[in-house]
């Protein structure tokens, strides 16, 4: 499908956006939990949920943004505020790099998201020194960003871009199933880390789920 308009995301559906992934974090607390227990230090649940419940209600406590960078920027700097662990920093730095790549507008079309998360995951690259097949975040942000740009630049439309993305984020944090550790306290297991689920890889695709929910405007 083509678009014959464009197509916009404005700040209010940035808001659902984390307001659903912060639903999906509280949602899947214990899972994050005992993923994270198998594998590190069994807080990645509590952390997320945390985090992302401080983010709310910082959120709400603004009362409304002008632009989506400035909703990000708060996003960012609660979870590096709240957040312990490397869960804080990395998702921080997530959300701050895509509010300063956001622009002053107060919506966006469909090639600037794509090119937000896209620079979401160099800060994440950038602050863990993460790369491919290391089994963390970046397994399944870096396929989820490739993803929705590849839709996107093929000719369809944002919803289907954002399932695309949301299928490879779910691909490829399966696929950190089987990969040995090397970041993190994972990597201190060896070998004893494959098998295991990276629980940063899931929280990504339960963030990018979330806005292949919550970032497709309505049309009519």
């Amino acid at each position: 499908m083509t678009f014959t308009e464009p197509t916009t995301v404005d700040v209010a559906a940035f808001d659902r956006w984390i307001r659903a992934f912060a639903r999906a974090a509280h949602t899947h607390k214990e899972l994050l939990t005992e993923l994270d227990a198998a594998i590190g230090d069994a807080d990645h649940g509590a952390n997320m949920d945390r985090g992302m419940t401080a983010a709310v209600a910082a959120v709400d406590a603004a009362a409304g943004f002008d632009s989506v960078a400035a909703l990000l920027k708060c996003v960012g700097l609660t979870l590096v505020g709240s957040v312990g662990g490397a869960s804080g920093p990395l998702y921080g730095t997530l959300f701050l790099r895509m509010a300063a790549a956001a622009g002053t507008g107060a919506a966006l079309d469909a090639a600037d998201l794509a090119r937000l998360l896209t620079a979401g995951l160099g800060g994440v690259v950038d602050r863990g020194k993460a790369e491919p097949g290391d089994k963390t975040m970046y397994d399944a942000l870096a396929p989820a960003c490739a993803a929705l740009t590849a839709s996107l630049d093929s000719g369809q439309d944002l919803a289907e871009a954002l399932a695309a993305a949301a299928l490879a984020a779910d691909a490829g944090r399966d696929a950190t199933v089987p990969m040995l550790a090397h970041k993190g306290r994972a990597s201190y297991l060896g070998e004893r880390s494959i098998g295991h689920q990276d629980p940063g890889a899931t929280s990504v695709a339960l963030l990018v789920r979330a806005a292949a929910t919550t970032l497709v405007p309505a049309h009519g």
